[in-house]
């Protein structure tokens, strides 16, 4: 089993959150993979699919300002800080720093792959490889953005912790998502997780990652990729069709683009086992002998 070691870490005047699942080197050192969760979750999703990739890698959870466990201090310490997704890679290039990681590997997903995108432009000699999950280009739509900012705010405000009470409620709050079900205590995480995301932090990143800005500017992200990236989408993924990724991946010849059959926003979790097959191939890692 991988070992787990969390903590916390100040950057840019907010306690983050980060956690280590590794495994032991049987040679040399191994190269450092950093997972990027999405909106309104936290790292807790990454585990297995970290503890999967521990044999190769050593893997680096965190969550994101202001989600999870990185929650946001009463009294703000830094109110220069705003919910641009720029910003969002520039935490991450200060976490690099503070844990003394030069190069690494990224592995992101969703709201977090657009973070790990712009991070991998502005920060290119940080990347080995990148694998982006659930990520893609949008076209904007005025009346159709209004009514998506509306709606988000709207779920957000009203969050009650009696919603985890309800039977079966992680269940009916996960099925959007998916395709496939997946384990209970997964589900019930990302229940968990999105009922304690800072309100602040949850709006501002659904006005940022789904704008006219965003819409402009992704393609232009996506073309300027020079690290070899994975994109894989899910082919039934209502959240951010499998149409907008292949469309990002036609944009840059570094990007390889690979659709799931039968799985929707959560691909890693949803079919765990060809997730790992593909990322292993990708990354030119063979999969652990079974004891």
């Amino acid at each position: 089993m991988a070992k787990n070691e969390g903590d916390k870490i100040n950057i840019r005047g907010v306690e983050h959150y980060y956690e280590w699942i590794t495994k032991p080197a049987t040679s040399q050192p191994k190269p450092v993979m950093v997972f990027i969760h999405g909106w309104g979750g936290s790292a807790r999703y990454w585990k297995t699919t970290a503890e999967a990739l521990a044999e190769h890698f050593d893997c680096l959870l965190y969550d994101l300002r202001g989600f999870g466990r990185s929650l946001l201090p009463t009294t703000p310490s830094n109110s220069q800080l705003t919910y641009e997704l720029e910003e969002y890679a520039d935490d991450l290039a200060a976490l690099l720093d503070a844990l003394q990681l030069d190069v690494v590997y990224l592995n992101a997903h969703s709201t977090g792959a657009s973070v790990a995108t712009l991070f991998l432009n502005r920060y290119p000699e940080r990347v080995e490889r990148a694998i982006l999950t659930c990520s893609g280009i949008f076209e904007y739509n005025e009346r159709a953005f209004t009514l998506f900012h509306k709606a988000g705010n709207y779920v957000v405000k009203f969050r009650y912790n009696w919603f985890l009470q309800i039977p079966l409620a992680d269940k009916l709050f996960m099925a959007r998502f998916l395709h496939r079900s997946i384990p209970r205590a997964e589900s019930r995480a990302f229940l968990e997780d999105y009922l304690l995301a800072n309100y602040e932090a949850a709006v501002g990143t659904i006005y940022t990652s789904v704008s006219k800005k965003a819409a402009e500017e992704m393609p232009q992200e996506f073309a300027k990729i020079s690290v070899p990236t994975l994109l894989v989408s899910g082919e039934k993924d209502i959240i951010i069709p499998a149409s907008m990724g292949r469309q990002a991946a036609a944009l840059n010849e570094k990007v390889e683009f690979l659709e799931m059959p039968g799985t929707a926003h959560f691909p890693m979790l949803e079919d765990a086992p060809t997730y790992l097959e593909k990322v292993r191939e990708f990354l030119g890692v063979s999969r652990p002998v079974e004891a």
